[in-house]
């Protein structure tokens, strides 16, 4: 072979190396994967026994591979079809085919950000905690529904509600519905501390009746800076053996919350909910109260109010009376407000 055709080999070679390798390089380094620019990322959720090809449908589907044939090469190359594993795995913008693929095949999932608030039923709870799993809401019904289930907690079905502390937390997508009550029954221990117990005890109250009470404080007002007010006219009248008189609980026991003007029709419901027919505080929560509305409870205001109703302003804040007369003169205000208003129901 003359020395200018091992030249010309060698030049050809050189090029071929530098092409497949600059090609190699490529596919495996460069990004191939893309998510909505509204995201920001693409959570890729994968169900238990999914195949290779369910994943590569999955993220056709959503439009987050370029070059689908680049992502296969690479894919089999780290034998991927062969160790696809459950979960949940975010996908970040400009992700490459190798990054993606690791990420995958090592099963690293991303946990999910659950914050939950503002929840009054328990279906609505089971319904919004249970979608964000894979478990999904039947199992965790069932499970929030059986008494030997609540009673480890140290609840019932009705009040098992209070384990839930609305807060912002991090599972994986793949926790067991058993596991994630596990969880939040720790949180909920975590929380009760040793000198919130105290306070409950010096109230003569249980850790669920501070909840309760808290439930209503939460439906009340959403102005921290008033709720240890309320929560002192409550306490003021649970001490003398009042009857409660909250309209929240009225509108809880009749599951309308559009209810806007409690009337005297709306008093006549026959529910332990009804604290207008029934001494003490209800059977359980009408809502999942914050935080601060428990702690508001247990650091109540001390005061001599027995009455309070909203203000004529429609600020949020309330009016408080010492006596029934003067909290009729407060009330007449506020009614005619709402009349104005056209608020008649």
């Amino acid at each position: 072979m003359s020395t200018k055709l091992k030249s010309a080999l060698l030049i050809i070679f050189a090029v071929l190396l530098t092409t497949f390798s600059f090609y190699f390089w490529q596919i495996f380094r460069t990004p191939n994967l893309q998510v909505g620019e509204n995201d920001g990322e693409f959570a890729l959720l994968i169900p238990r026994g999914a195949t290779y090809e369910t994943v590569l449908d999955s993220l056709k589907k959503h439009e987050v591979i370029n070059d689908q044939m680049s992502f296969r090469f690479v894919a089999k190359m780290m034998k991927y079809p062969e160790l696809v594993k459950y979960g949940r795995y975010v996908i970040t913008p400009e992700m490459t085919n190798y990054e993606a693929i690791r990420k995958l095949r090592a099963g690293a999932q991303d946990p999910v950000k659950v914050t939950f608030n503002n929840i009054r039923l328990k279906d609505d709870l089971v319904t919004r905690l249970g979608s964000k799993f894979a478990f999904g809401p039947g199992p965790l019904g069932r499970l929030l529904n059986d008494p030997s289930v609540t009673e480890k907690y140290g609840f019932d079905t009705t009040t098992v509600m209070c384990m839930f502390l609305p807060n912002t937390y991090e599972f994986f997508w793949t926790i067991t519905p058993e596991a994630f009550l596990d969880r939040m029954g720790r949180e909920y221990k975590k929380f009760w501390t040793d000198e919130r117990k105290a306070r409950a005890k010096a109230m003569n109250l249980s850790q669920t009746q501070v909840q309760v009470l808290a439930s209503i404080v939460e439906a009340e007002t959403k102005k921290n800076d008033e709720k240890p007010r309320v929560a002192g006219v409550y306490y003021n009248r649970l001490q003398k053996g009042m009857l409660l008189e909250a309209d929240p609980t009225l509108v809880f026991a009749h599951r309308d919350f559009s209810i806007r003007r409690v009337l005297n029709r709306h008093k006549q419901i026959d529910s332990p909910y009804n604290t207008y027919r029934f001494k003490g505080l209800p059977p359980g929560p009408i809502n999942l109260p914050t935080l601060s509305s428990i702690d508001a409870v247990l650091n109540h205001e001390t005061h001599e109010y027995l009455y309070f109703v909203a203000r004529a302003d429609f600020s949020g804040y309330h009016t408080f009376a010492k006596t029934y007369a003067e909290h009729l003169a407060n009330a007449r205000i506020y009614q005619q407000a709402l009349t104005q208003r056209g608020i008649m129901q």
